[in-house]
């Protein structure tokens, strides 16, 4: 049996991921996605590896879709404004692709070379964007860790309601990313 015209992988993930924006990654099965696509969930296994297989070709979107938007709103500015803006980018994607975001947080299959190097671009994206703060290696890392964890709070809470008092989230983000530069040398070797 040949595979569906018109239904490709690509077609498949962009469908997915729709799905997971909408209902979160629980609500991403084969059958949710075959009547999306107005197919019989066989006809998912011509172009996807199961559901796991899925799963991970959603994690590899949208680690590809977070680099853009954080390298998009980074690009040509250096230093803190450079970081604010990744950051910035960050929390938007988190909260215009909740799902998808969602799929980006597990864990890498360490026999998934794409997966690891998609990951890798963001984690060096943040790294390069630090690299002006001459933290040496170590203290890089622990300092890419350590933004990682507010922007993924901060984007967790948002999506959670978290934040319900009426005050400007921009500038709650602003003011803590700035913060976190205030203390950066903590980090320095």
């Amino acid at each position: 049996m040949s595979p569906r015209v018109g239904l490709g992988s690509n077609k498949i993930v962009m469908a997915a991921a729709e799905i997971a924006d909408e209902q979160g990654m629980e609500g991403v099965t084969l059958a949710a996605l075959a009547a999306r696509l107005g197919v019989r969930p066989p006809s998912l296994y011509n172009h996807i590896d199961g559901l796991a297989g899925l799963r991970t070709q959603l994690a590899v979107h949208g680690l590809k879709q977070l680099y853009e938007a954080m390298s998009s709103a980074s690009q040509g500015l250096s230093g803190s404004d450079a970081v604010l803006a990744m950051g910035k980018g960050y929390a938007a994607f988190a909260k215009q692709h909740p799902g998808l975001y969602e799929m980006t947080l597990q864990a890498p299959d360490a026999d998934n070379a794409e997966l690891i190097e998609e990951g890798d671009r963001v984690l060096k994206l943040i790294t390069c964007v630090l690299e002006p703060y001459r933290l040496g290696e170590q203290g890089e890392l622990h300092a890419v860790r350590g933004l990682r964890s507010i922007l993924h709070g901060f984007a967790s809470l948002e999506q959670k309601g978290g934040f319900s008092i009426s005050l400007d989230l921009n500038v709650s983000l602003s003011a803590t990313i700035h913060a976190f530069l205030a203390g950066i040398d903590q980090f320095r070797e």
